[in-house]
């Protein structure tokens, strides 16, 4: 039951891709649809199979224990530092696109500066939740 909700969403994402596919638009654009489809479907798999065999055994006590002090703990950095390292990227693309836009703005209107401002801060957010959620997870640790 635990994989039915994922396959049926992978299903309606790639039923919603289909137009998209048929319809008369570039090649470039077709492939670069059908590259994001499957590394959605790919990564969509991962997380099921992977959540399956975690999910598959219910350890005792004692290797509970063990496993956080051990794997455990070393898990939680390594969330941690995904957490923070791909918010950061994720921050970059966004103030890679908007800031350029931004000193375009202010420069051929002054009074944009407030308004193009926020845009770029909304990006840089997304780096500040990232190191944000690492921070709680270093506490769980």
């Amino acid at each position: 039951m635990l994989f039915v909700i994922p396959t049926i969403a992978v299903a309606i994402a790639a039923f919603l891709l289909v137009p998209v596919m048929k319809s008369g638009s570039a090649p470039r654009a077709r492939k670069r649809v059908a590259l994001n489809a499957g590394v959605f479907m790919v990564s969509t798999l991962l997380l099921v199979c992977l959540s399956m065999t975690v999910g598959a055994a219910e350890p005792d006590a004692a290797t509970a224990a063990a496993a956080v002090s051990g794997a455990g703990a070393g898990m939680g950095y390594l969330a941690a530092a995904l957490a923070t390292g791909l918010s950061c990227i994720g921050a970059g693309i966004a103030i890679a696109s908007t800031a350029p836009a931004a000193i375009g703005a202010f420069s051929e209107d002054p009074k944009a500066f407030g308004k193009a401002l926020i845009f770029v801060v909304l990006g840089e957010g997304v780096a500040l939740y990232g190191l944000l959620i690492s921070i709680l997870l270093i506490n769980k640790l």
